[in-house]
């Protein structure tokens, strides 16, 4: 197999929205311009190539969205077959976005929880090589290569600001930003109210496993995030941040008329804290904040979230 780069360099816009009202510049990593439409395709393409430089003849994972789809079409890319195990509650269109890829799509389980310990049994069963959505070292180091491309610019950021789901892009980014340099620059660690594991567990100081996900920004729902998210929040100054439903949906909503782009409310609560000038912004030099995208939104999904997301 011929060693490959998966992943697109994604191009960085500096916002004149965002920085008018945050009084700083604020530029965008795109990421929602990969071809899989989010940043899951640095992680998940690096993981997949690795697995089939090792011998894999089948690539499993469980995802009910971006790390899934960002499967799916590494898997093909590569000349492997792709299982995707998605929990009940996955869209029809994040379905259909993984089968497009020619991957089999089998739903098992109410949660990722579930999806996951299936899967993990599934990938031994067909002698396939199981690839985590976002506790996996690979995948890691495949996401701070967008770090390692903006620091090519020769513009050092007061702060980076990330959405958080399970940990990974998290992970990838402070490795990304140490590698870089950057490790008294802090991380303004974004998530939505109801699916906000990373927050609970940097007050608990040890993992919380959330009784479920409530929040409407499911590709943030991981019930536990990964062990080495809450040891980054030991390592470097990393500040949880928690926002509505409504503030993420509306964030998405203006982000597509400012920039024309339509991005899902996982990627909608880190650009909530912007356009909110959120309090650990104020009086950064500039703010480099990560839009990671997602497959899984529409015109019409994003006029449903606006109509149930509720109050701020």
């Amino acid at each position: 197999m011929i060693r490959e780069v998966l992943h697109e360099h994604t191009p960085t816009w500096l916002s004149r929205p965002m920085s008018e009202l945050l009084g700083s510049p604020v530029y965008l990593k795109m990421e929602a311009l990969q071809p899989v439409g989010s940043f899951k395709l640095r992680g998940m393409g690096a993981a997949c190539q690795d697995a089939c430089l090792r011998g894999a003849r089948r690539l499993v994972s469980s995802s009910g969205g971006n790390a899934g789809y960002a499967v799916a079409y590494a898997g093909r890319r590569l000349g492997r077959p792709v299982s995707i195990v998605v929990p009940r509650r996955t869209s029809s269109r994040a379905r259909d976005l993984i089968r497009s890829e020619g991957a089999e799509v089998i739903e098992h389980g109410e949660a990722w929880d579930e999806s996951h310990v299936f899967a993990l049994e599934l990938a031994q069963r067909v002698e396939g090589a199981y690839i985590h959505p976002f506790d996996d070292p690979r995948a890691w180091t495949g996401h701070a290569t967008m770090i390692h491309e903006f620091s090519e610019l020769g513009v050092v950021p007061g702060a980076v600001v990330v959405s958080v789901g399970g940990g990974g892009l998290l992970c990838g980014i402070a490795q990304g930003m140490r590698d870089a340099g950057w490790d008294g620059i802090p991380i303004l660690a974004v998530e939505t109210r109801g699916a906000d594991s990373f927050a609970a567990a940097v007050a608990a100081g040890e993992l919380v496993t959330l009784d479920g996900i409530t929040s409407l920004a499911t590709t943030l729902g991981a019930r536990t995030v990964a062990p080495e998210a809450l040891a980054w929040a030991g390592r470097r100054k990393i500040t949880p941040w928690v926002v509505s439903d409504r503030a993420a949906v509306d964030a998405c909503l203006r982000f597509a008329d400012d920039h024309r782009i339509l991005v899902e409310p996982a990627c909608g609560a880190s650009l909530a804290a912007a356009y909110d000038a959120a309090e650990p912004l104020h009086g950064c030099r500039a703010v480099l904040v990560i839009v990671c995208g997602g497959a899984g939104v529409t015109r019409g999904l994003l006029a449903q979230w606006a109509a149930s997301a509720g109050p701020r």
